[in-house]
């Protein structure tokens, strides 16, 4: 029996709709799991991050059960590496919310990226420094994390302090903890530098990171001027294969969310990755 693919989606890549309009659309496009960040798709219902109740959290789990579609990574974003004192300890606040409610919600991963010590790019995002606060925040997550018997997920990207699988690897030796594990996106891991060597920095971060990759992430891009652009899936240049054949025979049954694809697309790129998936 061929392992199916299984495809969800970031859900405030939909525009804003009511609850049920939005589970209308997940379920027109069969996704049977979401990473769902409800501050962004639902702000009424969470002005902020520290509005979040038991409450909330019992809503929208409940509902999204019903339809028969998981959570399988309930998004917190917010800079973990923030140089205001006083706004870091409110992001790791309110990464320890979410974790305190993510049963609550039907989820067991919560996910972020580290963020900028700067607003924007920034070099100062690639020194010792700024990987060591990374490490000093995670630490403190991954302990909250073990209290609520949940998982943090991290996602590296380009110009934040953890921007490669090598500095990935060394968080997980440096935090080791199963609570901690990491959600993949390769396309955050291309830069105008290493595009075109994508081939072995996709095998290097499926072969370093492993089975410690919760989720992937399936996102793509081009390069316009010497810059990163992020497209729809199917239309860039990512090479999915080594990706999809890591998910169907490494990790049979790991999900894989759709990041940055909308809707005008959306049928094509789910297309996209079913028929190459049946090829690999």
């Amino acid at each position: 029996m061929t392992v199916p693919l299984h495809l969800g989606i970031r859900a405030h890549d939909f525009p804003r709709h009511y609850l049920p309009e939005l589970i209308g659309k997940l379920k027109h496009y069969r996704f049977s799991h979401i990473q769902f960040a409800v501050h962004k798709s639902f702000p009424e219902s969470v002005p902020s991050l520290s509005s979040l109740s038991p409450g909330t959290a019992a809503y929208f789990g409940e509902s999204f059960r019903q339809a028969g579609i998981r959570i399988a990574v309930l998004g917190c974003y917010v800079n973990i590496v923030d140089t205001d004192p006083a706004k870091r300890a409110q992001a790791l606040n309110d990464f320890s919310t979410h974790l305190r409610l993510a049963r609550d919600f039907g989820a067991s991963l919560v996910g972020t990226e580290t963020g900028s010590v700067g607003k924007g790019y920034t070099p100062d995002n690639f020194t010792e420094e700024a990987f060591q606060e990374v490490v000093t925040s995670v630490r403190a997550m991954v302990a909250e994390a073990e209290r609520f018997g949940v998982t943090v997920g991290i996602e590296a990207g380009q110009n934040h302090p953890l921007h490669t699988a090598q500095l990935t690897k060394r968080l997980l030796e440096l935090v080791p903890s199963n609570n901690l594990q990491i959600i993949l996106d390769c396309a955050n891991l291309m830069s105008p530098d290493n595009y075109l060597q994508q081939e072995s920095v996709i095998a290097e971060a499926l072969e370093l990171l492993g089975d410690r990759i919760a989720i992937i992430h399936l996102k793509d891009f081009t390069v316009e001027d010497g810059r990163i652009v992020i497209v729809p899936v199917g239309q860039g240049q990512l090479q999915f294969a080594p990706i999809l054949h890591y998910m169907k025979y490494k990790r049979p049954h790991i999900q894989g969310l759709l990041e940055s694809t909308t809707e005008p697309y959306l049928q094509e790129s789910v297309d996209f990755l079913h028929r190459l998936y049946n090829e690999v």
